[in-house]
């Protein structure tokens, strides 16, 4: 933990962002110590700056008085990423919230970390585009938090994940360097990838203070579907044919049996009382395509074990069954006090394998394990309902998610797909990476923050971090 800042400090700190926007008392600096991991630790300051330039020179002043920094959007990570462990300084963007240029002719957008999901939408829609990915917190979530874990949502099956979506980026190193990485084109391949580099590193490398978002055209027309079949491996399977034939359905959700029944009781959505899990399914593109597309979609999710398959021909229809997904939330925090939430992968072909797992996994240490997520690029989110007061049921549980990330590295999969790492995954690294691409990573770490003030703790163990300084 840091010790308070002198009054030196502070008012250096103040030179830089001015007095109105820096916090210093306890009871306002409390709300950006936590994020949506449920962990909290009090900074001991909180800065807004306002341009790049401001970035730069909090940082270089952070590496004269060894002072850490945590840069945050709106604390929407799930994985503690966002979390000022060993207190410090957190740099809040949220003033850094324009966007800069639409540009449709390139088909890009130019923003600042702090702009929200959903306004970077809009601005895109009103010139006939969208940026694809699409968190479920889209109306709060910033961009910067989106790359910072490489969040992407539902249509990342078909338009891909933050990475592929981002041209290039303004940053600031941990020596308080100011950084361009990228291009402004769709091509360019001077140098090493920096862009990529940054994107999903947890802000422990650079501070994002700009990105070049690509854009893509909104679709023509779209086709919302509803499968439902009478257990999981029957939902596991088709998910594999769908996915093996040509058309790439735009959103290919998963809901399990347990999900469903609570989705029952909690809320006004029809589903049949045999329904062992489900799917919902979207189609988009030009309009004199879509039929033949949908129709090819509809003849893999049907076979074994299905029930239902329903397409949605109004507006009301399809948000009658996007319902269901959207109830599954407000479902989970009422049936349970607490929900371990992971975001493991596999790939689709192991998705059937995977969900057998899991079913074996719940009986064996008594946990309840609901199960929904991004099928078609097979991330599952897994979740765990536990007691938090029950010392054996949460033993039981640590247990539980071990033998879960074992499962999913034995199917060739990753512990995670778009929540990262943080400090609630941190322990499990090693599993995943082998020492040399560990020893690597520390070095880039490095090269990046020498003095390792950027979001110090997240990402990677910090036992072996000490051990290869």
């Amino acid at each position: 933990m840091n010790s308070p800042l002198s009054k030196k400090t502070l008012s250096r700190l103040v030179a830089i962002v001015g007095a109105d926007h820096l916090l210093t008392a306890a009871a306002d600096c409390w709300p950006y110590g936590y994020d949506n991991s449920r962990q909290h630790s009090l900074p001991s300051a909180v800065l807004m700056p306002a341009t790049q330039q401001q970035v730069a020179e909090l940082v270089r002043l952070c590496n004269e008085e060894k002072l850490t920094i945590v840069a945050r959007g709106h604390g929407t990570g799930t994985a503690g990423a966002a979390i000022p462990a060993e207190g410090g300084l957190v740099l809040s963007l949220e003033r850094m919230a324009r966007i800069l240029r639409v540009d449709p002719a390139n088909r890009l957008m130019v923003v600042e970390p702090g702009v929200t999901n959903q306004a970077a939408q809009k601005a895109a829609a009103e010139v006939g585009f969208f940026w694809p990915p699409d968190p479920t917190s889209a109306t709060v979530c910033t961009i910067g938090g989106n790359l910072a874990c490489n969040a992407a949502g539902p249509r990342a099956v078909k338009y891909g994940t933050p990475r592929e979506n981002v041209l290039g980026l303004r940053a600031v190193t941990g020596t308080g360097e100011e950084l361009r990485t990228g291009v402004y084109t769709t091509k360019g391949v001077v140098g090493y990838d920096l862009t990529r580099l940054l994107i999903g590193s947890e802000g422990t490398l650079g501070i994002i203070t700009e990105a070049t978002l690509k854009l893509t055209p909104l679709p023509e027309a779209k086709r919302t579907l509803r499968a439902i079949y009478a257990d999981m491996q029957s939902a596991a399977s088709a998910v594999s044919r769908i996915m093996a034939q040509p058309v790439i359905p735009c959103a290919l959700e998963f809901i399990d049996g347990r999900a469903i029944e609570m989705i029952r009781d909690y809320s006004q959505a029809e589903l049949p009382l045999e329904a062992g899990s489900l799917l919902m399914i979207e189609v988009d593109g030009p309009a004199a395509y879509l039929d033949d597309a949908c129709q090819a979609v509809m003849n893999a999710a049907q076979g074994e074990g299905c029930l239902e398959l329903t397409q949605a021909e109004t507006s009301e229809q399809v948000a009658s069954l996007w319902r269901t997904r959207k109830a599954l939330s407000p479902a989970l925090r009422t049936v349970a006090p607490k929900k371990i939430n992971e975001d493991v992968v596999v790939p689709v072909s192991r998705i059937p394998e995977l969900i057998d797992g899991l079913d074996k996994l719940g009986r064996q240490h008594h946990i309840t394990i609901v199960n929904f997520g991004h099928a078609g690029n097979g991330n599952i989110h897994v979740n765990l309902l536990v007691n938090p007061d029950d010392a054996q049921e949460m033993a039981q549980a640590e247990q539980c998610l071990s033998d879960l990330f074992d499962l999913v590295l034995q199917l060739e999969g990753s512990l995670s797909g778009e929540h990262g790492i943080g400090l609630v995954k941190r322990e499990f690294v090693s599993r995943e990476l082998d020492p040399v691409a560990m020893q690597l990573m520390y070095r880039i770490k490095d090269q990046f923050d020498p003095n390792g003030i950027l979001n110090p703790g997240k990402g990677l163990p910090i036992e072996q971090q000490n051990e290869s300084n």
